[in-house]
């Protein structure tokens, strides 16, 4: 737990006022923008993983970010397995949260690892850009409207997949309200901010894994998650279970 608290306290001391106007106008953005369905015509081509990265790196390094060509960049990396397997960890219970790059803190690339039947818990996006794209396998992405009142807020930790409550008497509100839902397959590209909603995502198969890779603007540590039926809403810490490839192990 310190060490978390340590790590937090460093980055808000090493941001720079470029940072904070970059994290403002990323947020902003959010209000209207929705996401683009195909790449570019004008927009570089990307052949590798690194070549993401990199990419990624050069839109960051300036305070207005074209989020447009982000997506852009998203799209137009086709997955190469050679590439990412060594960050890929599967846990047998739940799904994995798998870090692949810090971003310098402007935006956090990570791939997210499900086993068979597994599915995270409804939840938000702490105000940023979630871009989610397709490695491997399918994933089923369900969305919900946001709510307009939300249960207060109870801090809990740990991933999405397992998240519990134990408070007894949270405010109950009205169930979520489903607003749509797709498949999605080898190399698609989701986007999703909190002015379009909440969304869980599972992988249905009881026979295949899938793997997908998430990028996350600015990036963030915690979230909102949701009970569908009641919309009570509880307040998530995210961890990682790996980080550059290797197993984090937390508490020491």
């Amino acid at each position: 737990m310190i060490h978390m608290v340590l790590e937090r306290l460093k980055m808000s001391l090493s941001k720079t006022d470029t940072d904070l106007d970059q994290e403002k106008y990323l947020r902003e953005a959010t209000r209207h923008f929705y996401g683009i369905e195909k790449p570019l015509k004008y927009g570089p081509s990307v052949e590798t993983l690194n070549d993401l990265i990199q990419a990624l790196y050069a839109e960051f390094s300036t305070n207005y970010v074209n989020i447009e060509m982000v997506n852009h960049l998203m799209l137009s990396y086709k997955s190469n397995p050679k590439e990412w397997q060594k960050f890929a960890k599967f846990d047998r219970y739940k799904y994995t949260r798998n870090l692949v790059d810090t971003g310098n803190g402007k935006f956090n690339l990570m791939i997210l690892c499900w086993g068979e039947g597994h599915g995270s818990t409804i939840h938000d996006h702490s105000d940023s850009h979630c871009f989610m794209k397709m490695l491997k396998g399918e994933l089923r992405e369900i969305r919900y409207a946001m709510p307009h009142t939300t249960t207060p807020d109870v801090a809990v930790e740990g991933n999405t997949s397992n998240t519990t409550s134990t408070e007894s008497d949270l405010e109950r509100h009205e169930s979520l309200d489903e607003i749509g839902q797709r498949t999605m397959s080898l190399n698609d590209v989701a986007y999703i901010n909190d002015n379009l909603g909440l969304h869980r995502v599972e992988n249905t198969s009881h026979s295949d894994t899938a793997v997908s890779l998430h990028l996350y603007c600015p990036p963030f540590d915690s979230c909102s998650v949701f009970e569908k039926n009641s919309g009570q809403r509880v307040k998530c810490t995210m961890t990682f279970w790996s980080k550059y490839g290797q197993k984090v192990t937390y508490g020491k």
